[in-house]
């Protein structure tokens, strides 16, 4: 029953983490329909997400790697510029309500009302949609990346998403879907890895050796499930708008606020 709540999870992870859709709102109601809770159920989905990181990094190895040669360079140098002014504001929100966002957000009814109220976001936002002037990556401007990292505190809020609100605030900012998207993708990798290894160093302690099998696979499930993901999303988003992923998260939403309400 923990391989198949494991296997699970990490599909979850994958499929939800890089769409706008709130991976950490997923896990939260997976976990708890599935009875995979407390600390140590905790400790497991943060651990699971770093899969979904490196799934970024395998994915864009190539540019990845390009940039690290090309430190130094203006255009190298820019782009990480660009990432950091797009992870300092998240980072420094995160570190200062990272207590009470625990302990306080991190429940089956508040992340089911962010899905519902990021859903009505994403549909507003797309009926309000203006023709995008930034095309390429490398023309996103030092204000318009830090724009985006002011769009990412938002998903601080269980339930938000951080890819949708980083996406679509990108969107907002005229970025065009393709290149909000990826640049959305490079700001996951500092985003969650600081993220995830703070929670980890704090969650360490419930941890046992005979747990790391089960780690491992929710770990390759998320990984995997993730590349597969993003190649289909990517694909997606060149011919289609974000409308059904604002339908989804509304009715989702709702299911879930009458469910918990049920109990």
């Amino acid at each position: 029953m923990d391989i198949l709540k494991t296997i699970i999870l990490g599909i979850v992870e994958g499929v939800t983490e890089f769409l706008p859709v709130s991976s950490t709102g997923h896990l939260i109601l997976a976990g708890d329909v599935l009875a995979f809770t407390g600390e140590k159920a905790k400790v497991f989905e943060i651990f699971i997400q770093l899969g979904a990181i490196l799934s970024v990094v395998w994915l864009y190895r190539a540019r990845l790697a390009s940039i690290i040669r090309g430190i130094g360079t203006s255009k190298a140098n820019s782009f990480l510029i660009k990432i950091f002014l797009a992870f300092l504001p998240s980072a420094l929100v995160g570190l200062l309500a990272h207590s009470y966002i625990k302990h306080q957000l991190f429940n089956p009814i508040t992340v089911a009302i962010a899905l519902v109220g990021g859903g009505i976001a994403i549909i507003s936002i797309e009926k309000a949609i203006k023709k995008p002037q930034v095309l390429d990556i490398d023309a996103i401007s030092y204000r318009l990346a830090l724009g985006v990292g002011l769009f990412q505190v938002l998903s601080l809020f269980p339930g938000v998403s951080r890819a949708g609100a980083t996406i679509m605030g990108g969107i907002i900012l005229r970025l065009e879907r393709r290149v909000a998207a990826e640049f959305s993708f490079f700001l996951a990798i500092p985003t969650m890895f600081a993220a995830s290894s703070f929670d980890l160093l704090k969650g360490v302690k419930y941890l046992e050796t005979t747990d790391l099998p089960i780690f491992a696979l929710g770990f390759a499930t998320a990984f995997v499930s993730a590349i597969l993901v993003i190649k289909v999303f990517l694909g997606y988003i060149a011919r289609n708008n974000f409308l059904p992923f604002g339908y989804y998260r509304i009715v989702f939403g709702i299911v879930a606020i009458l469910y918990y309400l049920s109990l």
